[in-house]
Parts: C-alpha cells; sequence; structure tokens
C-alpha cells in the first residue's frame, strides 16, 4: 500500500466501511440536523451549485469515530510515516442534476496558504453514496503529486489550478476516473491533481472527506483550521458501537463566513 501510494499519489480501499458501518453514516447524515443547519452552498461558475458542511474537530459522535479510527487515521500515519491530526471532515454533497463541478486542484494549493510549510497531508474521501462518471465521481492525474505544488487562482467561487500547467501534467500523468461503491476509500496525497465534474445525473452523489496533516507539520501561522491537536485514536469498533450520531460540541462547524473572516481563507488574485 505505501509503495503504491508514494508511486501514484493515492490508494483506493475497497470496503473501507462495513455496509452496517455505512448504514450508520446514512443515518447521521439524514436524521440530524447537520445537513439542514450547516450547508454552505456556492457557485462552480459554471451554472451548477456545490453544497459542503465543514468542521474542524472529529469529535465523540459517529463522524468522529470515523476521523480517528484505526483503519482511517492510523492507516494516514502508516501512509505519512508519522503522527498525524485531525485537520478537518466535510460532507460533498452533489444534488441530482443540478450539482456543481470541482476544478481541477490540489488540496496542498489551499492548504499552502495556511502556513502549512511541507506537503505532509492528505485526504480520505470516502462514498457514501456510488460515485460513477454519471454523476461526478473523481478524476485524478495519476502520479501528479510529484509534480509538486502547483499555483491556484479562483475559478468562479472555487479556487484551482492553473490549467496551462494541468494540460501540460495530463500529457505525462494519465487521467483516471475514480469509481467507487458507498464505503469504499480513497486515501489521496495532498499534491495529488484532482478534478469531478457536473452531477447531471438523477442521482445524488455524497461524500465524506476527511483531511489530516502531519503532527510535524504544525502551520506556522493561526488561521481557520486548527493547528496541531493531538487526535485520540479508537478501536475500528468504535464506529458501530458509537451511540451518538452527530453532536456539534466541539466539532467547531467551519462557516463560509469564518472562512472570510481569516486572512489565509482565500487567494486574492490581485496579487
Amino acid at each position: 500500500m505505501k509503495d503504491a501510494f508514494n508511486q501514484y499519489g493515492y490508494v483506493i480501499v475497497r470496503n473501507v466501511l462495513s455496509k452496517e458501518e455505512v448504514n450508520k453514516l446514512f443515518e447521521v447524515f439524514d436524521v440530524s440536523d447537520l445537513v439542514k443547519n450547516h450547508t454552505d452552498v456556492y457557485s462552480d461558475g459554471d451554472k451548477h451549485m456545490c453544497r459542503k458542511t465543514m468542521w474542524n474537530q472529529p469529535g465523540n459522535d459517529v463522524t468522529g469515530m470515523l476521523a480517528r479510527c484505526e483503519k482511517v487515521a492510523g492507516t494516514c500515519e502508516e501512509l505519512l510515516e508519522g503522527e498525524v491530526y485531525h485537520y478537518h471532515s466535510k460532507l460533498m454533497m452533489k444534488v441530482a442534476k443540478v450539482g456543481g463541478r470541482h476544478a481541477w486542484h490540489q488540496d496542498y494549493g489551499y492548504w499552502y496558504r495556511n502556513t502549512a510549510l511541507f506537503p505532509d497531508m492528505m485526504t480520505v474521501f470516502i462514498a457514501v453514496d456510488r460515485c460513477h462518471q454519471g454523476n461526478g465521481c473523481l478524476e485524478i492525474l495519476d502520479g501528479s503529486h510529484k509534480c509538486g505544488r502547483i499555483e491556484h487562482n479562483f475559478v468562479g467561487q472555487l479556487v484551482g489550478a492553473d490549467m496551462d500547467r494541468v494540460n501540460m501534467i495530463e500529457k505525462r500523468c494519465p487521467k483516471k476516473f475514480v469509481e467507487m461503491n458507498p464505503g469504499d476509500g480513497l486515501f489521496f496525497h495532498c499534491n495529488l491533481l484532482h478534478y469531478s465534474g457536473p452531477n447531471l445525473s438523477e442521482e445524488r452523489r455524497w461524500a465524506f472527506l476527511i483531511a489530516y496533516n502531519k503532527a510535524s507539520n504544525d502551520p506556522v501561522e493561526e488561521h481557520h483550521h486548527p493547528n496541531y491537536t493531538p487526535l485520540h485514536k479508537v478501536p475500528n469498533s468504535a464506529i458501530s458501537n458509537c451511540e451518538v450520531l452527530w453532536d456539534t460540541k466541539g466539532k467547531s462547524i467551519l462557516t463560509k463566513e469564518r472562512r472570510q473572516q481569516s486572512k489565509l481563507a482565500e487567494i486574492n488574485v490581485k496579487n
């Protein structure tokens, strides 16, 4: 696994979540007030809308147990070769027919601006719904994490990588569609170039993403995501055993307003 991650910038773990655990996530998102009360909506610059909700601390509910469990957080520590901490979690929601695209980007294209000085960061993308080409699954450029950080600018209300550079990289790093079933997980490096198209299908496409930073990469300045905070890992069984579906206490929900208040939250393309 580690060799593949270093070579290609990602690994796919099928059924990283059991059917029972996926059903529990469904219950969290469908029953709790998470989606109703904490969703940000923004334009993709192409007449479609993107929806997400994001929080900074894992907490002690089902999503927190997932972010803290050995098969997710522990795997990230193996891949990054050291202690990690929870940087943020988010639910990405592509509504049927109108769900927006996400421009080509690297996660480190954003996080670099947060004074995380090294690309010792990664994301775990867990499919809540089936993700396929028709409803806007992820597309990646194989091995593109080796190209280093690329300049990023605004694309609509989103931030995307310099497309001239992306087009050059695509000539050397083949594009792949990452089609996933519920419970599958994509573990990917923060410099891996990725994109997802609009959801023009009849099916929604929801995904749960957890970002981690290496403890040794504590950002120099405070910003809208956490500086190093010890992550208390739990056994995998904690997900199914957790009786608290959703609890905002201690989550530090990250609203659009909070991001905009941070001087490091957005890129000023005029500079």
